[in-house]
């Protein structure tokens, strides 16, 4: 019987009949199979059923819990769907961007040596993004629907050149490519070396270069569309995330760390797209193997679809004619090291090597060195037609997000110095030997005299191939990439009555700032204009800063809703899932909180949506753990409210080394628009949060907010009058809270955070010496060190006259300034040369330790008594205390000094 009978013939059959039919199969292939394990022994089973799996394979079926398959397309030729666009335009525009890339980087290193840029990454990846660009990436004109592209860091080369193509860019902008400060062409903008938003704001929207962000937020920002979308800011829509990232990325564990979250969600919302040109800085990524089976089991393991785009359409005669799989047996037996040698070097070496056995040989017969040269750079992820195979599968794959693997040659076309060799990466200049075999490999129509002159190659803007690259780009919605921001500001924020509960003071009552911020966060959560696009985010920790109730009152976002009754449920604190939930709570990741942080802090930008991010996690674990995505957050403009809790080397009581912070504001300083503070009371956490959601969501401002809090509970006091100079120095960094009163010699105390405290019981012990303290609240350094610097620089620069805050704020304030906190004492001493009196710092500098807040405070010298003692001492010097009282403070206050300092014990 023909095939069409049989099928026709099982059509015919009742259900109880197939059932019957398929128990019969059943049996034959189980005792088959027994035969053979009886007989032959279980290495027969195991070929039997590799030979099952390749055949399968090869009829573009992928059996299910197969963590790796056969080393072939995913998607057989028989099966690749007709290509949508004009092929051979396609090819030609793609070269002519490879062309202008390796000219533009050349050129730049000419007038500048050493000022680097990538020629190879992009001439690997160049058809991979062509592919998304004339027929997937949808704009921003196609609203709701556009898609965001991550795209490979290296490679922004040749996203310069398409928009060259385009006309976005003119060619004295490639001539500016890494020179933004001081252009040398005039008339020209400078380009940033990377995705840089910050430095590119209407051009780039995600800095990606740093290896393992960009995959990681992807994620991420693939979750958060879903979560607009199942909260109700955002109507349902087809937007993709697709994120291109190179093999020795995976390296980065970033790259790899969440990739079990987009499975468990279902993100069928994001495409990952793998750049595996086998190669990294230095050398092979897997010599010894192969990547692209490696990562096949790593992805299919954490439940991602995986598409294999490995060979060429050159490929497929011989995968044709090779019936008994002799030439599948090789491309398994084939490691990465081999592979790149044939790439470098072509047919002959293809022919000696890789076809090594009478059988393959066979397949070969007749054919030339030069059909095997375009064997050995036919890979899938430089075949359009594999590509757009690949591309289509993925956009219509429901259930579970989509990895494409696509095999490429870095530097491919680029000529013998960079085409596979180890050595590609690093290439920032082609020899004139390169530059003749580009331009014939790539068919570029100048004249070999013109070579010496580096020229760029734009057909004109009204070729063929700049109408086609504009008429696709108008077809899916505008350039790529592009950021237009959608919310310029002008949100009604909170104003200083919804605060005003925070400016009374705890009544008597002992709390912590974080119990403070709670509050604060609670209320906002229910205000009516606001409340809905609080974002609060949590890694695992919400129960240990109290947050247990906001679980309660708006949920944990999960997309799959509560599927089980709540061990808890009929309490107050009960745990609630919901689809609706308003809580991110990412379990034990820091970085995919941070990921979390910047979605929600950049949806004004890519959305229009301004969500409003209250990341908390122990500020040990914080800006020290994620710091590379907090600059990757400051690059991209995120805006919200980063809370450090259970924060400072000493007040987080019994932890020890490895929790007590006493370094995150030293790390805050590296981010020029990130704001940090270490506010003591509910009224200054109130007045920053105030500030902050004014000028990120009212003005529009690309800043964002940095904020320690503590555990230690203690009575917090109402906001002193002048309030309006208050407020003033809160966010200015410092403030007078309590003048001392009376006559005798004067110093000046600085706390922040539960250190004020220490301050404020100094104040008292220094009474007793007849010495007056004036105790301030240092609620910022970093705000008190930009302002100095600044003023500083209008002085020598401007010819201004303007005295730093911290000079002003003093004025009239006489004596020694005593500065102690819970942290580096570099923090203090960021100010100490604008402070025109003596200046003593006590911070907490050297490794946590386990114990008591009062004993850890003893041992880093900075609770009450040293603080007292070290104002003593500087009025000693000063000849306003004498020895002797000096002598008799220190027994009092029972200090015992040892030689060797805290940070070296």
């Amino acid at each position: 019987m023909t095939e069409k009978a049989l099928v026709e013939a099982f059509r015919t059959l009742s259900p109880e009949e197939r059932e019957r039919l398929r128990q019969v199969e059943n049996r034959e292939w189980v005792e088959s199979l027994e035969y053979v394990l009886r007989v032959e022994g279980p290495e027969r089973v195991a070929e039997l059923l590799r030979l099952l799996d390749e055949y399968l394979y090869l009829q573009g079926v992928s059996p299910p819990n197969r963590l790796s398959t056969p080393y072939l397309n995913t998607i057989p030729k028989a099966l690749e769907p007709p290509y949508p666009g004009d092929l051979e335009m396609e090819r030609r525009i793609a070269n002519i961007l490879r062309w202008n890339v390796a000219v533009m980087v050349t050129r730049a290193n000419q007038k500048a040596e050493g000022i680097g840029g990538h020629i190879a990454t992009y001439a690997s990846i160049a058809e991979l993004y062509e592919v998304g660009f004339h027929h997937f990436f949808r704009g921003p004109e196609a609203g709701l629907d556009r898609d965001l592209v991550f795209f490979q860091g290296h490679a922004s080369p040749g996203n310069y050149a398409r928009a060259f193509l385009e006309g976005r860019l003119k060619e004295e902008d490639l001539e500016n490519f890494r020179r933004e400060v001081h252009p040398p062409v005039p008339g020209g903008r400078g380009l940033s070396s990377y995705p840089h938003p910050w430095l590119m704001p209407d051009f780039w929207e995600f800095p990606t270069v740093s290896m393992g962000l960009g995959p990681i937020q992807a994620i991420y920002q693939a979750r958060f569309m879903r979560y607009l979308e199942d909260r109700g800011l955002k109507p349902k829509s087809s937007a993709k995330v697709w994120a291109f990232l190179g093999d020795g990325e995976h390296d980065e564990s970033e790259t790899v760390g969440a990739l079990h979250l987009a499975a468990r969600e279902g993100l069928d919302n994001l495409i990952f797209v793998v750049n595996c040109n086998l190669q990294r800085l230095d050398g092979p990524v897997r010599g010894n193997s192969k990547v692209i089976p490696e990562l096949e089991r790593l992805y299919r393991g954490a439940g991602w679809h995986v598409i294999k785009v490995v060979w060429g359409s050159a490929w497929d005669a011989l995968l044709a004619k090779d019936q008994e799989g002799h030439l599948l047996r090789r491309f398994e037996a084939l490691v990465d090291g081999e592979s790149q040698r044939y790439a470098a070097f072509g047919g002959k070496e293809l022919r000696e090597r890789f076809f090594n056995t009478p059988e393959l040989k066979k397949l070969i017969e007749g054919m030339t060195d030069e059909e095997l040269t375009e064997l050995t750079r036919s890979r899938g992820g430089h075949d359009l037609v594999k590509i757009y195979a690949a591309y289509k599968a993925a956009l219509e794959h429901k259930g579970s997000p989509v990895v494409i693997l696509a095999r490429t040659i870095k530097g491919y076309g680029m000529g013998p110095t960079a085409m596979a060799k180890n050595v590609a990466h690093q290439v920032k200049k082609l020899t004139e030997e390169d530059l003749k075999e580009a331009r014939r490999f790539l068919g570029i129509p100048i004249p070999e005299e013109k070579l010496p002159e580096l020229p760029y190659y734009h057909p004109g803007p009204d070729s063929p191939e700049v109408r086609y690259t504009l008429e696709r780009r108008k077809a899916l919605g505008g350039f790529v990439p592009e950021r237009r921001v959608r919310f310029q500001g002008g949100l009604e924020v909170p104003e200083e009555e919804f605060f005003r509960e925070f400016y009374e003071g705890s009544g008597g009552r002992e709390i912590s700032t974080t119990m403070a911020f709670v509050r604060i966060l609670a209320k906002l959560l229910r205000h009516p204009k606001i409340g809905k696009l609080i974002v609060p985010i949590v890694p695992d920790e919400a129960r240990t800063f109290g947050m247990e109730a906001l679980i309660a009152q708006v949920g944990v976002y999960s997309p799959q809703g509560q599927l089980y009754i709540p061990v808890d449920a009929g309490t107050l604190t009960a745990y609630r899932e919901s689809k609706e939930g308003q809580i991110l709570e990412e379990g034990i990741t820091e970085a995919g909180a941070m990921a979390d942080f910047i979605a929600a802090g950049t949806a004004y930008a890519h959305w229009g949506i301004p969500t409003i991010p209250f990341l908390i996690t122990y500020s040990m674990f914080g800006l020290q753990r994620m710091g590379d995505l907090v600059w990757a957050a400051a690059d991209q403009r995120t805006r919200g409210f980063l809370l450090g809790a259970t924060a400072g080397r000493t007040t987080l009581a019994g932890e020890g080394l490895q929790h007590q912070d006493g370094q995150s504001h030293v790390y805050a300083l590296a981010a020029p628009n990130l704001l940090a503070y270490d506010p003591a009371f509910a009224y200054e956490l109130a007045v920053i949060l105030e500030d902050g959601l004014r000028r990120m969501y009212g003005h529009g401002e690309d800043v964002f907010y940095y904020i320690t809090i503590e555990n230690e509970n203690y009575v917090h006091p109402p906001m002193p009058e002048p309030r309006d100079r208050i407020r003033e120095g809160i966010l200015k960094g410092l403030y007078l809270f309590r003048p001392g009163e009376g006559q005798g010699p004067r110093v000046q105390l600085w706390g922040s955070g539960s250190i004020l405290n220490e301050a404020l019981k100094a104040q008292e012990l220094l009474a007793k010496y007849g010495v007056l303290a004036d105790v301030w609240s240092a609620t910022s350094y970093k705000a008190l060190y930009l302002d100095a610097i600044e003023a500083e620089r209008e002085t020598r620069l401007l010819g201004k006259a303007r005295r730093p805050y911290v000079q002003e704020v003093l004025e009239g304030h006489e004596g020694p300034v005593v500065a102690a906190t819970d942290y580096l004492k570099a923090l203090p001493n960021l100010v100490r040369g604008y402070v025109d009196r003596p200046f003593a710092v006590l911070g907490t500098d050297g490794f946590g330790r386990s114990d008591t807040r009062e004993a850890l405070r003893d041992f880093f010298e900075v609770d009450a008594r040293h603080i007292a003692y070290t104002a003593l001492a500087l009025l000693h010097e000063e000849g306003k205390v004498t020895g002797k009282t000096l002598e008799r403070a220190r027994k009092d206050l029972g200090l015992k000094l040892k030689e060797v300092p805290p940070h070296r014990r």
